[in-house]
């Protein structure tokens, strides 16, 4: 079912990065949205702070690991964009469990109660790095999935739960497999807010883990465009869709670009603790797009000079760099 002005909307994960600047473009768009953030007694709503309040936003705070929440949150509801998960992959290296609890039983929970409340259309955020390290490139939907983090483990785990809801129930599920994302509001713990922000503060020696890997970066914006064309697209119902940019570069070439943009000479040191284990690295990362394209005509709009650009104008703003502890390695 296409999404229309009367459509009731539901984004978890909605305070997160990628699901507050969706939250913003739903809203642009006309639509009425349920946004949930995650319930903590601060009455926190993370990135939805920085959003405008709106006569069709409802912000809801809760935790999808509830299935009795879920059921209450989905009544009523047409569409859900379930982008609620823990994605922090160093993190998933001292706490596995509670990425199962969140990723897998959460999404179980969300699926369920979907089905329970007969919504019309889930799309269900999955993650490039179910891949691993590419075996060819570029990476098609065929491609082996590799658990080479406990995060990554989760999130195939959580696929593999949303799918099995298509498959035995009929439930009208999409997988969305986002790329490397980035853009305004990325947790600082990613490799591209990290050299902004340690640049933007003064520092003369960037810390990083390992600049080889390589990545298909995506602007969060077009990320979003693509988790609303596979919502418009009744054809995409069933499948497990990649969005990405066919673009591949490395973080070495991606902090030489960010250093041109804000004319530093900074100089690059490893730091040890951003290095991932041996076998956990995922190298390459290189999206093939042709599914996406065939099944909706999307195409990302915006190059990476121009969203680094985008993401170093926002960063330099006092109140946004405030937001962050550049000096500190956050899991």
């Amino acid at each position: 079912m296409a999404l229309n002005n009367q459509n009731r909307i539901l984004v978890t994960g909605a305070d997160g990065f990628i699901g507050s600047h969706l939250v913003e473009m739903l809203l642009s768009q006309g639509h009425h949205v349920k946004a949930l953030a995650q319930y903590n007694s601060f009455n926190y709503w993370g990135w939805l702070e920085d959003i405008a309040q709106h006569d069709n936003l409802e912000i809801v705070s809760g935790d999808i690991r509830d299935p009795h929440f879920c059921r209450h949150i989905t009544q009523d509801i047409d569409t859900v964009y379930h982008l609620a998960a823990l994605i922090a992959i160093p993190y998933s290296y001292v706490a596995p469990e509670s990425y199962v609890s969140t990723n897998v039983t959460g999404t179980l929970n969300i699926c369920q109660a979907c089905l329970d409340n007969k919504v019309s259309r889930v799309i269900h955020t999955s993650t490039s790095e179910v891949y691993g390290t590419a075996q060819y490139v570029p990476i098609d939907e065929k491609h082996p999935l590799q658990a080479q983090s406990p995060y990554s483990a989760s999130k195939i785990a959580a696929d593999a739960m949303a799918m099995s809801y298509f498959n035995a129930f009929n439930l009208p599920l999409t997988i969305a497999r986002p790329f490397n994302t980035y853009g305004p509001r990325q947790s600082a713990r990613a490799v591209i807010p990290t050299i902004i922000s340690q640049i933007a503060n003064g520092e003369s020696e960037i810390k990083l883990g390992d600049v080889s890997p390589t990545r298909d970066f995506n602007y969060v914006t077009d990320t979003c465009r693509g988790f609303i064309a596979l919502a418009n697209s009744e054809s995409t119902i069933g499948k497990t869709i990649n969005i990405g940019s066919n673009f591949e570069i490395s973080v070495g070439d991606t902090l030489n670009m960010i250093k041109d943009i804000m004319k530093s000479d900074v100089k690059f040191t490893v730091d040890q603790a951003r290095i991932r284990p041996d076998k956990s690295e995922v190298f390459r990362l290189w999206c093939d797009n042709t599914m996406i394209n065939s099944l909706t005509q999307f195409t990302p709009e915006i190059d990476i000079k121009t969203g680094l650009s985008k993401t170093i104008a926002w960063f330099a703003k006092p109140q946004n760099l405030a937001k962050y502890k550049h000096s500190i390695y956050n899991v």
